[in-house]
């Protein structure tokens, strides 16, 4: 939906059952009316939706322009999509799985470039859009630095040639498309710097081979790559990393990096200052679940230590001032009982949003809804109109 006339807000449908078309279109039709009415009853509804891989395929066999007259007649839009996780996403261990196939690989590619022509189909005409993807690859799969460094070449040698397609289709129709690489914790890219650091070790030299038909100047070539290849903010993943938005934000600024899409979302926050510290460990243990990967930072004499999964702490028991867990809790609630969220990182998001322009593209991330402790759950519908309404009310 259009807010202030400047921003367009949806969600995920990353938090719907999705593994092929026919179970990815029974989940919006089943909710996104419900959700629609709840928050957006007279005005067009933008979607950021998720489609898989298998669901993708589906969708180029004969049903694309049936879903876009179901999304004309439902009065919804897509915006956005997430083309992170490549294959299922729900009922079964994704864990480090969501990375593959990753960025070395000709499947991402292929997936995405799929991605980008059924967002140009579905889209309203000239409407800028974008798809959110993975940080390019895991870095516990790979041993030494020298197959990391292969890594960072291949997936940037297959995003460039993304970029070139996407100048090749706004060349072509106008329309303005961009891939929102997006910083994860254990993935390639985690913070600002590392960012920084693909954009000028690997993305722009990749981009000077892959354009380098067109004659154009170097310059040239890195204003291309910086307008087709920009930046997923997923402020959990930031706030795992310990940066304040506004000095991420103004880095990305000073070296000419957009931001293609904010995805808003709340990580788990755990401070030592109860007195039962055992109490406290059995409340975070009930947000152990085997579904997805649940990383937990902490500062120690300040760098960031990231401990691969959720249960790697809980065995520990260690001493500790502070941590921060990948689990996309509800944004708009800060405290969980013993624990708390990393919803101040979303205020101060959108502190900043006030004063300057980031990007015009909002989708709230919260997916772990299935696998929240029991207290916590509400129903589907409810949960996501909550989260939007909250939003909007401090957009506005």
């Amino acid at each position: 939906m259009k807010i202030n006339n400047t921003y367009h807000l949806t969600y995920c449908t990353n938090i719907h059952a999705g593994g092929d078309w026919d179970e990815t279109f029974a989940s919006l039709k089943q909710n996104l009316p419900q959700i629609k009415k709840a928050v957006s009853p007279n005005e067009p509804f933008g979607l950021g939706l998720r489609l898989g891989n298998t669901a993708s395929l589906e969708l180029n066999d004969g049903q694309l322009e049936g879903f876009k007259d179901w999304l004309s007649e439902n009065d919804c839009y897509i915006f956005t999509m997430n083309g992170f996780p490549y294959g299922n996403f729900h009922g079964e261990p994704v864990k480090d799985q969501v990375h593959v196939p990753d960025w070395t690989t000709k499947d991402r590619l292929k997936y995405t470039l799929r991605l980008f022509q059924q967002l140009d189909n579905l889209a309203p005409t000239e409407l800028e859009c974008g798809i959110s993807t993975s940080p390019i690859s895991y870095k516990h799969w790979f041993k030494s630095d020298a197959q990391k460094q292969q890594a960072f070449v291949q997936g940037a040698k297959h995003m460039a040639q993304v970029a070139l397609e996407l100048y090749q289709t706004e060349k072509e129709s106008g329309r303005y498309m961009h891939l929102d690489v997006e910083p994860e914790p254990d993935g390639f890219l985690e913070n600002t710097q590392e960012v920084l650091h693909f954009f000028d070790t690997y993305l722009i030299p990749e981009a000077k081979k892959v354009f380098k038909t067109f004659n154009f100047g170097e310059n040239k070539v890195e204003e291309l790559l910086k307008r087709y290849i920009t930046v997923c903010y997923d402020v959990c993943h930031l706030a795992l990393a310990y940066e304040e938005p506004n000095l991420t934000f103004e880095r990305f600024k000073e070296a000419g990096i957009k931001v293609g899409k904010i995805q808003v979302s709340a990580a788990l926050k755990i401070l030592n200052n109860h007195d039962n510290e055992e109490e406290l460990w059995d409340t975070l243990a009930q947000f152990n679940e085997p579904v997805y990967l649940h990383q937990v930072t902490e500062k120690i004499n300040g760098k960031v230590v990231t401990y691969n999964d959720l249960p790697v702490v809980l065995e520990k028991k260690a001493p500790f001032d502070e941590l921060r867990s990948h689990f996309h809790v509800p944004i708009f609630l800060e405290d969980y009982g013993l624990l708390q969220s990393t919803q101040d990182q979303i205020i101060k998001v959108l502190a900043y949003l006030e004063r300057n322009f980031v990007s015009n593209h909002i989708e709230v991330e919260t997916y772990t809804w299935d696998v929240l402790p029991e207290q916590l759950k509400l129903p589907i519908t409810e949960s996501i109109a909550r989260e939007l309404d909250w939003m909007k009310s401090r957009l506005k």
